[in-house]
């Protein structure tokens, strides 16, 4: 079978609508992006224990019905409901006991009932269980007061979780702790899933050096890689970490073509915006189909995403600025559910940010027309409602911000100045950066 074409940045770019490479929304990008990006083919078996993080490549389908019988949800006793009295209490004799995985399996006649623990089967003709603290057991009975219990209470149903033949987990799901306790509970060994994701990454600019090299005058250490490998661990890809490249063609062009052989994906900081004057955006686009978008968002303003190929390879690329929190935002805001459908997350299996409201206790200034990101400290106020605070200056290479911040303040892109008291969404950094 034929591999179908990739779309073009043209075809995509007529899809989006009131798209504008020199004034794009947030959304608009991110529309852009998602309609691009392909996903990986190639699956393998893993272990149970080694999926974590993974996205199944096909539909997980239960063996059996779990659960497998009729069972106890509580310990107690299992009786008819048929033998209660109604309005006065009722006198049942215990017939025996029931365990998990040791049944009881011997005649319970009217007026009887069976001592039972949870999860254990139901005796045949029983159909509710009274927890053992509503009752009061003597000499071989148990008494059940009125009204404590209504038929069908406390018994689990055989298949009510999952039927055999449904589907447990579909195709797409990245896989989280839970799910892999669920496919354990079904006999699960080995799971399909994606191959894991391989995303190469370096920073460029002349001015860079990586730790443990002597600082020249107008030197700075590169922070953007070691950020974004950061990010790129939480996301459980294959790491290529190609280092500082300096601002020379050649240079470059040897670092693209390599990234783009080794990996599926590759994340450039530095070089992108309009009018600089390197060679990153004419290498960029000399190895393949690239976008350069001014976007409207504040920090991470210019942007390239594309495609590169070398030796019948190709790479999705995403040229991200230089400025270390706008690396991080435009991270977050484009890069990172990019990378997690290319993994094969499906649009149901992602895991999408979530945005937390709180409430400001400053006023913040904004124009319409953009989406701003601004560092805040979010904190649990008195009356039990959430509080959110900027961190100060909101320059985009200020670093520290981000260290200090547990949050960012989400501007939406029509939205407009912000009074104190006002509530505003957040974007919590807890388990993200």
């Amino acid at each position: 079978m034929q591999t179908p074409a990739l779309p073009t940045i043209e075809q995509i770019a007529s899809c989006v609508a009131g798209y504008d490479p020199n004034a794009l929304a947030v959304t608009q990008a991110q529309d852009f992006i998602a309609r691009f990006v392909p996903q990986v083919g190639a699956v393998e078996r893993l272990a149970l224990r080694c999926a974590l993080g993974r996205a199944l490549a096909h539909d997980v389908v239960s063996p059996f019905d779990v659960p497998s019988h009729d069972n106890s949800a509580m310990d107690g006793y299992a009786l008819r409901s048929a033998d209660l009295r109604g309005d006065a209490p009722t006198t049942l004799r215990v017939a025996g006991t029931g365990y998990a995985g040791q049944a009881f399996d011997g005649p319970v006649a009217a007026g009887e009932c069976v001592r039972i623990m949870t999860g254990a089967v139901m005796p045949a003709g029983l159909d509710t269980v009274v927890p053992q603290e509503f009752t009061t057991a003597r000499d071989g009975t148990v008494v059940v007061p009125p009204g404590v219990v209504s038929a069908g209470d406390n018994r689990r149903l055989k298949g009510e979780d999952l039927a055999r033949g449904e589907a447990a987990l579909h195709a797409g799901r990245v896989l989280r702790p839970a799910d892999i306790g669920l496919l354990a509970s079904l006999g699960q060994a080995e799971v399909p899933v994606r191959r894991r994701l391989r995303v190469a990454f370096f920073s460029t600019g002349d001015e860079l050096r990586s730790i443990g090299e002597p600082l020249a005058a107008g030197c700075v250490y590169d922070s953007n890689r070691y950020t974004i490998h950061g990010m790129l661990t939480r996301l459980g890809v294959e790491l290529l970490d190609l280092g500082v490249v300096r601002d020379d063609p050649a240079a470059l062009e040897t670092v693209f073509r390599s990234a783009c052989e080794n990996a599926d994906a590759v994340i450039t900081s530095g070089g992108v915006s309009v009018g600089e004057a390197d060679h990153t955006r004419q290498v960029m686009g000399r190895l393949g189909e690239v976008a350069f978008w001014r976007i409207a968002m504040r920090p991470g303003r210019p942007m390239a995403f594309g495609r590169i190929a070398s030796n019948g390879r190709t790479a999705v690329l995403f040229g991200l600025p230089g400025n270390p929190v706008a690396v991080m935002v435009t991270f977050y805001a484009f890069v990172r559910d990019a990378l997690l459908v290319m993994a094969g997350a499906s649009s149901q299996g992602l895991q999408t940010l979530p945005l937390l409201r709180a409430r400001t206790t400053e006023a913040i200034r904004k124009k319409p027309g953009r989406t701003e990101y601004q560092r805040g400290i979010v904190t649990r106020a008195a009356d039990g409602d959430w509080d959110v605070q900027l961190t100060g200056a909101q320059g985009s290479g200020i670093l520290r911000s981000m260290s200090v911040a547990n949050g960012l303040v989400v501007l939406h892109h029509e939205q407009g100045s912000v009074e104190r008291g006002d509530y505003v969404d957040i974007l919590p950094f807890d388990g993200l950066v």
